[in-house]
């Protein structure tokens, strides 16, 4: 029985992103937009591949099984509380978003925070910080541009 030696993959494309093949498959997967490092660690184990093994070393069935995983974690087992949707308010249901998925969802969330004028969507519309950090010092860049001075005042008389 002959063994085909399998080709390396330099660029691996993984949930919306390129990845180098050179990478670590744990290090590889923090690349993709959502997936944090417990979620990375998580795949490992349930693929049962080695968090050590090059992503370019890795054949078309388990980069499949990776992304099948990223795309339905709950269906493979990994416990609600490491997805980054929980209690989704259109659908009440518990989702992990990666890639676009997530700046989309961002977005729609501000634009409906804007909508019913809460306060949080109130701060977002006039560009100040919305967890309330100090705006006497911070949060100034690209509004004011100097102190003005008042005309009526000459410099050195008291």
């Amino acid at each position: 029985m002959v063994e085909q030696k399998q080709e390396f993959n330099q660029l691996v494309r993984l949930g919306g992103a390129d990845i180098d093949g050179n990478k670590k498959l744990y290090h590889a997967l923090r690349r993709i937009k959502g997936v944090s490092y417990s979620f990375s660690n998580a795949v490992c184990i349930i693929t049962n591949l080695s968090q050590n093994t090059k992503i370019g070393d890795l054949n078309e069935a388990e980069l499949k099984k990776i992304e099948d995983i990223l795309t339905d974690p709950l269906k493979h087992g990994i416990p609600s509380w490491m997805l980054n949707r929980r209690k989704d308010y259109d659908e009440g249901s518990d989702k992990h978003l990666i890639s676009t998925d997530i700046q989309f969802r961002v977005d729609f969330d501000i634009k409906r925070m804007k909508k019913i004028k809460c306060y949080k969507g109130v701060r977002h519309s006039l560009g100040l910080p919305v967890r309330g950090q100090n705006t006497r010092s911070h949060f100034r860049a690209g509004k004011t541009i100097g102190v003005k001075k008042k005309a009526g005042t000459k410099k050195g008389k008291v």
